[in-house]
């Protein structure tokens, strides 16, 4: 079981501590909602050093990241991040990640931790252009502080004007005195704020002063759990539960970052799939009742037929009902249209809704 830098930190803070891939990580300190809540009303800050960047340079670099990557790397300028997957050859998804330009010759990578391996060996395996690769997930931690008052928060700690970053762009400069830190206006929580990258040796410093800045705003450590929750409650997709080998970014409804005006590793037999239309489609869904959908819980129509399943559900704690993800037939996929969830012995009516569940 690896540790990331702040390990130590998490335990003395009390955190519930957890397997999570091949990392002992942080999954709770004072409890879900209250995490969950703090992000959405003040900000909190999340340890995902278990994340894995990989960088990529030289003259093919681009040349490279266009054949991996589904969305256009070629329309990033200097400065600005992109939202992408990795389409395998059989119609599913390697992995989705976010793709730093620095400039024109140097990218940064930043894959799932359950991933880096593959990853790293499906980029290599296409490497025929000969970029150079560099893996530096094991020296780099990553914090991400999320919240509406991140950025009046953290303005304190560097001369980057944080208040006027768009969102997915990022600067290289001083944070916490630390300098040649990634400051990234990106997050995975629907409430804004950053992502921050850095070398493992300042973990622990720029940890304490973070908290230090963030403590008049009302900072709190916040755990994988509430970032689930956080998550769903805005339709992002996690990897292995509403993505994964078996499932193509059309039928992911991913199709806004899947561009077909370049070639791209199957982007033939997708560009086929989003012309005629997937099997399935992966819906969001609202329970009409009280319930908690289950990752796994079947999705049933009126007839007690299974149609689909859901890959990810909670209760959500901003909207105090039952939501999720998952599968369906695409005769049974649209807004309004009523589905069902087999919890237990009871199938449960759902309502089909618009993604963000969470409207802020």
């Amino acid at each position: 079981m690896k540790e990331v830098a702040l390990a130590n930190k998490h335990k003395d803070l009390g955190a519930k501590m957890v397997p999570f891939a091949g990392y002992n990580m942080p999954v709770s300190y004072e409890g879900v909602n209250a995490e969950h809540h703090n992000v959405r009303e003040k900000l909190g800050v999340f340890d995902v050093s278990h994340m894995g960047e990989f960088l990529v340079t030289g003259e093919h670099a681009l040349e490279l990241i266009q054949l991996i990557s589904s969305n256009d790397a070629s329309k990033l300028v200097d400065g600005q991040a992109q939202y992408t997957c990795m389409p395998n050859e059989d119609g599913g998804i390697v992995d989705d990640m976010i793709i730093y330009r620095i400039n024109a010759e140097k990218y940064l990578l930043v894959v799932n931790a359950a991933n880096i391996e593959k990853d790293w060996n499906w980029i290599s395996k296409h490497n025929t252009m000969d970029a150079t690769l560099t893996d530096l997930s094991e020296e780099l931690s990553l914090l991400a502080i999320q919240g509406p008052k991140a950025a009046e928060a953290m303005q304190s700690l560097t001369d980057v004007d944080l208040s006027n970053m768009k969102f997915y762009t990022f600067e290289i400069g001083t944070f916490a005195g630390m300098e040649k830190v990634i400051i990234s206006a990106t997050g995975y929580t629907g409430s804004g704020g950053f992502e921050i990258y850095f070398k493992n040796e300042c973990a622990e410093e720029i940890w304490n002063k973070v908290m230090e800045a963030g403590a008049d705003f009302g900072i709190q450590p916040i755990g994988l759990a509430a970032r689930d929750t956080l998550r769903l409650e805005m339709g992002f997709c996690l990897y292995g539960n509403d993505i994964d080998d078996t499932t193509s970014p059309i039928e992911a409804k991913l199709g806004w970052i899947t561009k077909f005006n370049k070639d791209f590793i199957n982007s033939e037999a997708l560009k086929a799939e989003k012309e005629e239309g997937s099997k399935r489609k992966l819906v969001a869904f609202e329970l009409d009742e009280r319930g908690i959908p289950r990752q796994g819980y079947d999705i049933v129509n009126d007839e007690g037929e299974v149609i689909g399943n859901v890959t990810s559900g909670t209760m959500s704690p901003s909207l105090e009902k039952g939501i999720g993800l998952g599968y369906v037939k695409t005769e049974y996929a649209g807004f309004g249209k009523k589905i069902n969830i087999q919890i237990r012995k009871k199938a449960v009516p759902a309502t089909q809704v618009k993604l963000p569940f969470y409207k802020g």
